[in-house]
């Protein structure tokens, strides 16, 4: 009897990687990942010439000088998707698998999430993650209900310009309070003039996120309005970005 040929079995297809590394360290101190913006709805793969993205490369360039000699792991969490895709979240969904594949990379290390626009919504959904010990959102889309609890003992910092038209910065100071309600040590920062894009007063987008980052990772001092906030004794609402930059010598 001729023996029955079994069929091959062929492996399952890996899935796609979330996580790219743009400088690793050995061992790490920390971790930040940036995450750029996208789109409400989109379920096409981001374009090669990703506009969103190219936003945020001046924010990696001077994160990246900032944190030089530090042994800080810096990344950027790569999207599936150009939309958020309403219940899908698969932006979200994917920031929490970049922090899963980077802990298996890394170990255990505190980790900074800074994100724009919907890559700040992403941000904030994955806050709660065990690597994640903070959160900066740039001009953040924070829709009303936004979940908020599984911040608690984060700190979040949240920058807004008061033009922005996209992403409405009264949804971002009404999420800080929910937040802050919620056991975060949160800050919102307005800034004046700042429209959605971060090209409005660009140099000092930069500059103070940049404060923000080093602050949090604990290579510098917060400016004192922020650490007042975390401690709960600054005011309820934004603070204008001017006192933390004249703050922060600059």
């Amino acid at each position: 009897m001729t023996p029955r040929r079994t069929r091959r079995q062929e492996p399952a297809p890996a899935a796609p990687l979330t996580l790219r590394i743009d400088r690793t360290a050995q061992p790490p101190r920390a971790a930040v990942l940036l995450l750029h913006g996208g789109r409400a709805d989109g379920l096409e793969p981001p374009s090669g010439l990703n506009l969103p993205g190219v936003r945020m490369h001046p924010f990696a360039r001077a994160v990246a000088r900032a944190t030089a000699g530090h042994d800080i792991v810096l990344g950027r969490v790569r999207y599936g998707h150009r939309g958020w895709n309403g219940t899908r979240a698969d932006a979200g969904r994917d920031a929490l698998s970049a922090l899963d594949e980077l802990a298996l990379l890394t170990g255990p290390v505190p980790t900074l999430l800074v994100g724009h626009s919907m890559g700040g919504r992403a941000a904030l959904h994955a806050g709660g993650h065990p690597l994640v010990t903070g959160v900066v959102g740039l001009a953040p889309w924070c829709p009303e209900g936004e979940p908020v609890d599984h911040l608690a003992g984060r700190r979040v910092v949240l920058l807004h310009g008061d033009r922005d038209r996209v992403t409405d910065p009264q949804e971002t100071w009404a999420f800080t309070t929910r937040a802050r309600a919620a056991g975060a040590e949160v800050c919102a920062l307005r800034m004046a003039g700042g429209d959605h894009a971060m090209l409005r007063r660009a140099g000092e987008w930069h500059s103070l996120t940049t404060r923000v980052v080093t602050g949090l990772l604990g290579l510098g001092p917060l400016p004192p309005v922020i650490a007042r906030s975390f401690e709960g004794a600054g005011a309820a609402e934004p603070t204008d970005a001017a006192d933390a930059t004249d703050a922060a010598g600059g």
